[in-house]
């Protein structure tokens, strides 16, 4: 059996490092356990690197990034392109391994694939990010250019919650650069990337430039100190993303780090209440609220508030909580401890005096009894001060925060230490303008609920939510993973010499 596929057998299956494209077959002086999260199983223990053997990588790498980056943009583009046919041939399958061991349901763990696919697809055409700027005759017969060169070898460090579509943000771009990258999966879920980084070995990708290797704190300090690696690209809460960032760049790495969010969703009193009533739920609680973009708290002007609530509450009504494999609405939290501290935050909630429209912790739940179940919880009547709205909780728990206005609303948003998303429901175009200008986040939604860019664009949020200067995939991300070097130069025309009547073409 090979090491990423799910078995339902009593003895945990063995999850190691793929290392040059194979197998790591060493010892690991420590592992960590992998559960089902939606029967509380362990089915697999993941082996757990040390300082030495990160090291170790990190010189293979080092050989693999020389050699890669100097070949040609079009047989870097070969791999791409067979890499992303491999991808699309084999995404239910991805899902249903990431639905094994993060829990979310089949269809959105299809949809977390098929996003990442979107910035593979993205990074085949990058020859056309990685074109440098030309000057004729800048001075008498001496021109200036400029070039974008690889950096060599990378580091990037995965979260749990979208263990095969935040990977993408980052490997495909820095591998199309020509980069060796390391990948440090989440050890909560970390068969998806070593599923992934197979297709990449088929799709002809030379051993070494992509290494996967699973670890903790070790693995990850052992990257951020190590002075080969160039850059780290990091996604995960506020406090480790600021702990990355310090610590990288204190080494003289370029950092993104990607932190924590609380995103508000704004709806004004002429807002399509049935549509903002259905962004809320999909918003609050598609993935178990497992998101960065996951809406947590609804800024619910007074006029309306009641009737939203109202019809927020009769879409919850309908959902199932369950095994995310067989065909519910939501599936379990990623952890037993994930799922405990879920529930303690709405206890404090309900005794904070919030009031509990719906609470996730009774169920009934489609799925067995030791599963990490929380089903989609609401409060209304929430305060700034309650830690249900302070605090990230990282699960279906929704939050409406009652308004008086724009105003209000849009000041409760900047007030708040982070600005990953942030959205408003209304058809005025005037207050939907002046929303998007003078909100403080770095992703805007106007009458959707989770704005995620398209691949082409970059993904990031501000202030806390954001260490670095560079947001995720797009233009930003090409440039990340490049740096730019400015050429002048002076000489003779050159005389070309020979035949060729061939067409040319390009090697």
């Amino acid at each position: 059996m090979s090491h990423h596929e799910p078995t339902s057998g009593a003895t945990p299956r063995r999850i190691t490092h793929l290392i040059g494209h194979e197998y790591w077959t060493g010892t690991a002086a420590r592992t960590a356990p992998v559960y089902n999260p939606a029967t509380g199983a362990q089915t697999g223990a993941v082996d757990l690197a040390s300082k030495e053997l990160v090291d170790e990588v990190v010189a293979r790498s080092q050989k693999a990034a020389a050699a890669w980056g100097a070949m040609s943009m079009t047989r870097r583009g070969t791999v791409m392109f067979a890499f992303r046919e491999l991808l699309n041939a084999h995404k239910e399958r991805i899902a249903e391994i990431i639905t094994s061991e993060h829990g979310k349901t089949v269809s959105d763990a299809l949809g977390e694939v098929t996003r990442g696919l979107e910035v593979v697809e993205f990074a085949c055409g990058i020859p056309h990010l990685l074109k440098g700027g030309h000057s004729e005759s800048v001075s008498t017969n001496v021109d200036s250019y400029s070039l974008l060169q690889p950096l060599g070898v990378v580091g990037v460090i995965s979260p749990f919650n979208f263990p095969a579509m935040v990977p993408m943000w980052f490997v495909p771009i820095a591998i199309a650069a020509g980069n060796a990258v390391i990948i440090k999966p989440s050890e909560k879920d970390p068969s998806a990337v070593n599923a992934i980084a197979e297709l990449w070995r088929e799709a002809g990708l030379p051993a070494d430039v992509l290494n996967v290797v699973h670890g903790d704190k070790e693995a990850v300090d052992a990257l951020l100190d190590n002075p080969a690696v160039k850059a780290v690209s990091f996604v995960g809460s506020t406090p480790i993303a600021r702990y990355v960032y310090e610590r990288g760049t204190a080494n003289g790495k370029r950092i993104q780090a990607l932190g924590g969010a609380k995103n508000h969703m704004l709806v004004l009193p002429d807002a399509d209440l049935e549509l903002a009533a259905d962004a809320a739920v999909n918003g609050g609680f598609g993935s178990a609220g497992e998101r960065c973009m996951a809406v947590s708290v609804v800024l619910a002007t007074d006029s309306i508030a009641d009737q939203l609530i109202e019809k927020i509450v009769a879409r919850v009504r309908t959902l199932r909580t369950g095994d995310g494999s067989t065909g519910v609405d939501m599936g379990p939290i990623v952890t037993r401890q994930a799922r405990d501290r879920i529930t303690g935050y709405i206890a404090a909630g309900a005794q904070a005096g919030a009031t509990l429209v719906v609470d996730g912790r009774e169920g009934p739940f489609d799925g067995p009894s030791d599963g990490y179940f929380v089903g989609p919880t609401l409060f209304d009547n929430v305060a700034t001060d309650m830690s249900i709205y302070t605090d990230e909780i990282f699960g279906p728990v929704l939050s409406v925060v009652r308004v008086s206005g724009f105003d209000e609303g849009l000041g409760l948003i900047n007030a708040n230490p982070y600005g990953n998303g942030s959205v408003i429901f209304t058809n005025d175009g005037g207050a939907a303008r002046k929303f998007e200008i003078e909100v403080q986040a770095g992703m805007v939604g106007i009458n959707v609920p989770v704005p995620v860019p398209m691949a082409y664009y970059s993904f990031g949020g501000w202030k806390n939510s954001l260490f670095g200067d560079s947001h995720a995939h797009g233009t930003e991300g090409v440039h990340f993973f490049t740096r730019s070097k400015t050429v002048t130069r002076r000489w003779p025309d050159p005389s070309a010499r020979g035949l060729q009547l061939g067409f040319p073409q390009n090697h």
